[in-house]
């Protein structure tokens, strides 16, 4: 017995329309933001970090990932507390 299998072209359609926009969209927003490293000599996304911003290191802020790090550090000048337990 043979079973006969439909496909329904319509809905094949649109999904790949969909998806032909949906990848064009997107090229085009790579393309967008891309500019500047495309199509200028030596160019490079800007640095977004805090420690890229000269007024904000003016004003001392800093990234809270390098302020934990250093706040880690051992401080080398520091004087070694003794232990509360007695040794043996």
């Amino acid at each position: 017995m043979l079973t006969k299998v439909y496909i329904c072209s319509t809905k094949i359609e649109e999904m790949t329309e969909t998806i032909l926009i949906t990848l064009l969209i997107v090229a085009i927003c790579i393309a967008l933001l891309g500019m500047r490293i495309f199509f200028v000599k030596g160019g490079k996304f800007p640095n977004t970090h805090v420690s890229g911003n000269k007024t904000l290191r003016d004003k001392g802020v800093g990234c809270a990932q390098s302020q934990d790090r250093e706040a880690r550090m051992e401080n080398k000048l520091a004087i070694k507390e003794k232990s509360s337990k007695t040794e043996r």
